[in-house]
């Protein structure tokens, strides 16, 4: 097969492989977890490795998997004291971790292939190398069925418990007496975030994890509220960053974890200034709108307020309004305009009136904004 629809292949494994989990610990708030788990996780490997002197054993997975579980747990029990908060727990535990790995690497395995560069930044471009023989068959990369592995059991994860992780994600308490336990829930979910991130090591590193784990979940959820949408949306927007990373890497010859990192990002911006309802210039439009639907509102009760007041010339007149609303001159005059071309106000000797349908819009609005009233 070749090389480069291998590396492809790979990227779009592991980024669907990592958004699934990732969907969760966004929607839980936990988004920070992912990069502390991606470190920490490295003591055990390491410790699994002095164990069983085999860098292709299983045992580094699970060694890594306790220790994902090891850091959560930590974290939380030290947050639960309400001594420090939760980002300050993670800031703790997870430096704490991830320096006793790397003075054990840097002591007792220097003559290992155990190299924390590779393993922080990962290099997609030597997975291809790695390969995976059948009966002596050359049968493709290993990464693609290491990864492909992680995939099925983090797919069957979600689809098996997607009730139990949907009910503890959005309301534990509702999980605890439906007889769900969120903590049996949530310390499986880090546990298949610790073997995804492990799994992905080897052949991305855990930048290229946690860029994959966080963005896709990220960009989707500013495109829908459907959890089901959300998933397969967040899965299909990391291979698509996966593939645009590669080619741009190719093009200009630099990293391609780096580049499928920057699409990442790149494809989050571009969801945040323009999604169709959480987009940035969605909501500047909407605040706009309500901005101009409040103010014509406020000048609407004024008038009713003031209407036949004594000092209904003076409180309502062209000249003199501003002085009571305290508006910007040319704000009012605007707002003015567009209640007149709507027929809800106009002027008779040069004081501002309601018409028969803007004080029954007054009326109307003001009875919604107080019931009863």
């Amino acid at each position: 097969m070749n090389p480069d629809l291998e590396i492809q292949i790979i990227a779009i494994i592991v980024a669907v492989a990592c958004s699934l989990p990732g969907v969760f610990l966004v929607l839980r708030r936990m988004s920070m977890m992912s990069d502390s788990i991606t470190h920490t996780i490295l003591l055990g490997i390491v410790a699994a490795f002095f164990m069983v002197h085999d860098l292709s054993s299983p045992l580094l997975i699970v060694g890594a998997a306790v220790v994902g579980v090891l850091t959560v747990f930590l974290t939380e029990m030290l947050n639960s004291t309400k001594l420090v908060s939760k980002d300050s727990s993670i800031g703790i535990i997870f430096p704490f971790l991830f320096s006793i790995a790397i003075i054990i690497i840097s002591r007792y395995a220097g003559s290992v292939h155990l190299d924390t560069d590779s393993v922080l930044l990962g290099e997609l471009a030597f997975a291809p190398f790695n390969r995976m023989k059948l009966f002596g068959i050359d049968i493709g990369a290993k990464a693609i069925y290491s990864m492909g592995a992680i995939l099925v059991l983090n797919l069957l994860f979600v689809i098996f418990f997607f009730k139990e992780l949907k009910i503890v994600t959005f309301d534990p308490a509702l999980a605890a007496v439906l007889g769900f336990s969120p903590a049996l829930i949530h310390y499986s979910l880090m546990t298949v975030v610790s073997v995804t991130a492990v799994g992905a090591f080897e052949s991305v590193g855990s930048i290229l994890v946690i860029a994959f784990m966080i963005g896709p979940p990220v960009t989707a959820y500013l495109l829908t509220d459907d959890l089901k949408k959300m998933l397969i949306l967040s899965g299909i927007i990391g291979a698509i960053n996966g593939i645009a990373g590669y080619q741009f890497s190719s093009l200009i010859d630099v990293s391609i974890a780096g580049s499928m990192a920057l699409a990442t990002g790149l494809s989050f911006l571009l969801v945040f200034i323009f999604a169709p309802e959480r987009g940035l210039v969605t909501t500047l439009r909407r605040r706009h709108s309500q901005k101009i639907h409040f103010a014509e509102n406020s000048l609407l009760f004024h008038l009713f307020n003031h209407e036949n007041d004594t000092n209904e010339a003076l409180e309502c007149g062209v000249d003199t309004i501003h002085h009571h609303l305290h508006w910007n001159q040319t704000f009012l005059e605007a707002t003015i305009k567009r209640l007149l071309e709507t027929n809800k106000i106009r002027i008779e000797n040069n004081v501002i009136k309601l018409t028969p349908s803007g004080r029954e819009y007054a009326i109307k609005s003001y009875e919604e904004i107080v019931p009863g009233a």
